[in-house]
């Protein structure tokens, strides 16, 4: 893939190409059915273990109750949403990108909310989600471990927002997030994907684009990985940090690309570590591989890592672009 170069004036050719690869990832994550379904479908949700089909969402999963089992999807665009309060459930859409859930939101919070012993989340969209608090997700994990692969979080106050759980885990991968975040509700700033006091969160062969607000990963999961991600924030508006570990974390930051845009509520840092205070170690925090730069006509000077937690990062070998400084203790 090539890189980003810093033009002085108008956008070079390597620019453009890699501008249109950035955007050509959403394509390559996101099934091109997600993008052409249209209008609502006949609607179910079948167990797969039974072969039941239910007209509710909430009564597939209260069928599944404690036990393990998985609901497949109908294409179709659903006003529905369902609470997991036990067992295991896995998510499914029958055909990858064609079920759509389009703004509803259980408990006044997300489409799914997830506090059983696990879930899996495949294939499904997630839009339109908005609450009175500013917190409206497409999936709010309370507990468990999460599961979440080949989605798409889109035009939503947040994609995923978890509240605390040290013994859970969250996997992301191969999902795209588009204009999610704000910091215009009376909860605070939204993101993108925003982890509580997790044990760990896996972020890998995801897209991050046009952010509308906050970060695109605000995570003070113990343990963080994020790797072979892409985060264009050429065409965001008013956001902030790429990533940010606010009271800091271990584990690391790799092969991923990052695009800052001009339209910044903060453009002082690409990756944050510990800004709200060294809560955990971030010791041996590993910080290589990555390809950072400011978007094509962006003239500032910024930091890729600005670090607050005193710790002794593993900063590695990171190309950055004109205008980035590599570390800034602060």
């Amino acid at each position: 893939m090539p890189l980003l170069s810093h033009p002085t004036t108008g956008v070079a050719r390597n620019d453009r190409l890699a501008l249109a690869l950035l955007a050509g990832l959403a394509l390559a994550i996101i099934p091109l059915g997600a993008l052409l379904a249209q209008g609502t479908q006949q609607q179910s949700y079948t167990i797969a273990e039974t072969g039941r089909t239910y007209a509710g969402l909430q009564q597939a999963v209260d069928a599944i109750g404690d036990r393990a089992g998985t609901i497949r999807i109908a294409p179709g665009r659903y006003r529905d949403c369902a609470v997991q309060v036990a067992g295991s459930v896995t998510f499914v859409a029958q055909v990858a990108g064609e079920a759509v859930f389009d703004g509803a939101a259980c408990e006044g919070k997300a489409t799914l909310v997830l506090r059983g012993r696990s879930a899996q989340v495949s294939g499904l969209t997630f839009a339109n989600v908005r609450v009175a608090d500013g917190n409206g997700a497409g999936i709010r994990l309370e507990a468990g471990d999460l599961a979440v692969s080949q989605s798409w979080f889109r035009d939503s106050q947040q994609g995923i927002l978890t509240a605390n759980d040290p013994a859970g885990s969250l996997l992301v991968e191969k999902s795209t997030f588009t204009r999610l975040g704000t910091c215009e509700g009376p909860g605070g700033c939204a993101h993108s994907i925003y982890v509580g006091d997790y044990g760990a969160l896996t972020v890998r062969r995801c897209r991050f684009e046009a952010g509308r607000g906050g970060h695109y990963v605000k995570s003070r999961a113990a343990r963080i990985e994020i790797t072979q991600s892409s985060f264009d924030d050429s065409r965001g508006k008013g956001t902030n940090y790429m990533i940010d570990l606010p009271a800091g974390a271990i584990g690391r930051i790799a092969e991923n690309w990052f695009v800052q845009g001009l339209d910044k509520e903060n453009y002082s840092a690409f990756v944050a570590v510990a800004a709200e205070g060294s809560v955990r170690s971030s010791n041996g925090l590993a910080i290589a591989g990555n390809d950072a730069r400011l978007a094509p006509g962006v003239e500032r000077t910024t930091v890729f890592v600005a670090d607050w937690s005193g710790d002794r990062l593993a900063l590695g070998e990171n190309r950055l672009g004109l205008g980035l400084k590599r570390f800034e203790r602060r």
